[in-house]
């Protein structure tokens, strides 16, 4: 019997009103983040905005895994205030879709089966290799 793709799952259960205030928490935590990280990489604090909002979106619609968090990291906002720099600013949306794109494709390929190659204290933040 043959697998099909299935983009939609619609079989889970979903409580609403707990994801609704996940939401919302992830949603007032990620505003300070959002406008931080585009002050680092020395965008207006409205692009920030608009870009974890949009991110959440996208997010939202196709999904992911219950407990999981999207937001922005501190590492992107340093490559993307030498992208900004080095390029200018309007390059920034067109290397952040590029990257979305990509994304999309490794899930679409379920590339994520790779993460096994990568060391377990990379994947820590180092932690365990902090102690010595």
């Amino acid at each position: 019997m043959k697998k099909y793709l299935n983009l939609f799952d619609f079989t889970q259960k979903v409580n609403y009103q707990t994801e609704v205030l996940s939401g919302l928490t992830v949603a007032l935590a990620l505003v300070p983040e959002a406008v931080a990280f585009a002050l680092i990489a020395g965008l207006s604090p409205l692009t920030g905005l608009y870009s974890a909002f949009v991110m959440g979106i996208v997010a939202a619609v196709f999904g992911g895994r219950p407990g999981m968090i999207s937001g922005a990291t501190g590492a992107v906002a340093v490559v993307i205030v030498s992208l900004a720099i080095s390029h200018g600013k309007e390059y920034v949306f067109a290397a952040v879709i590029l990257a979305g794109i990509i994304q999309a494709l490794a899930g679409f390929f379920k590339l994520g089966k790779l993460m096994r190659l990568v060391p377990h204290p990379v994947i820590f933040g180092f932690d365990i290799c902090s102690d010595h």
